[in-house]
């Protein structure tokens, strides 16, 4: 399986959702489309599902124009819509029905779907009555139903409680073993527990294209966290000056320094603190999390 985004530009009216936008997903990945509420994520996906036509380039499957391979496609869109009143295996019926499954190749497909999205039980029981964590599962299954080459994702955890936040998290980890998911979310947490690599968005552009560690590792700057019982204006003046220190960003009573040769110059910034008279709290070499490198990369860029 291969997917090949190529400059693609989707406009409405004066807007321009996504600009430009290329890349590239193998077999056997799990992609994480990460960005702010209205970075363009949402209307990519519809371009990619076929959902929507870009106004300019072009999306590949295997080398053939999207539209002509919808087939090959599982999509769950980001609030999943059924019919209340059908039961778990009347909307799988349906659903599959419309993808153009035989109702008889239906009958025995179904069954084991539901074992994996772990609603076996609930065959009979009508989707008015699930929980929403249940409804993605559903979701989920009827993406899976016709065995498409890759699944797409469109913000599946966002609005689930925490209990079905955690049930369709662990769902995608096992189906990640043996699918191709693409998933957009601008929550980070779960785009760094379920993906290995990350497309940043902002603005309908693309400013990052990395793994976990890559983006790590060339943020791995160590900094050292001071934390004091009071924050005094004329110390970080002081710090400021301090010829071997690069940057100085204050939290709360914390303050992160970037410092040149941290193994060599952090016992003198230890000795200034004492010097200055603050009352120490806390001092510790400490990296960017992932979060922090997100937040700075869609807030400053």
């Amino acid at each position: 399986m291969n997917l090949k985004i190529m400059n693609v530009t989707k406009r409405f009216k004066e807007k321009t959702a996504v600009n430009n936008f290329s890349f590239e997903l193998r077999s056997g990945e799990c992609v994480g489309l990460i960005g702010p509420n209205g970075a363009g994520k949402s209307t990519l996906i519809k371009v990619i599902s076929s959902i929507i036509d870009p106004n300019e380039g072009v999306v590949l499957l295997n080398g053939k124009p999207i539209e002509k391979m919808k087939r090959e496609i599982g999509y769950l869109p980001q609030y999943p819509n059924f019919y209340s009143w059908m039961t778990a295996k009347e909307t799988l019926m349906f659903m599959g029905q419309l993808s153009g499954l035989p109702k008889e190749e239906l009958t025995n497909l179904i069954p084991a779907i539901l074992v994996k999205v772990g609603l076996e039980l609930e065959e009979n029981s009508k989707v008015g009555t699930f929980s929403g964590g249940m409804k993605q599962r559903l979701g989920i299954a009827q993406a899976l139903l016709h065995r498409p080459s890759f699944i797409i994702m469109d913000e599946p955890v966002s609005a689930l409680d925490p209990i079905g936040r955690r049930e369709v998290i662990n769902l995608i980890e096992e189906i990640k073993k043996e699918t191709t998911i693409l998933l957009s979310t601008h929550i980070l947490g779960d785009a760094e527990e379920i993906c290995e690599r990350f497309i940043i968005i902002k603005n309908g552009e693309k400013i990052e294209d990395t793994t976990i560690t890559e983006l790590l590792n060339r943020n791995s700057k160590n900094k050292l966290i001071v934390e004091v019982t009071e924050m005094d204006q004329r110390w970080i003046d002081v710090l400021n000056e301090l010829p071997y220190v690069k940057d100085v960003e204050i939290i709360g009573n914390k303050v992160k320094l970037k410092v040149d040769n941290i193994e060599q110059n952090k016992k003198f910034i230890l000795k200034n603190v004492l010097e200055n008279e603050m009352d120490l709290r806390k001092f510790e070499i400490n990296n960017d999390t992932l979060e922090e490198i997100f937040l700075k990369l869609v807030v400053e860029k």
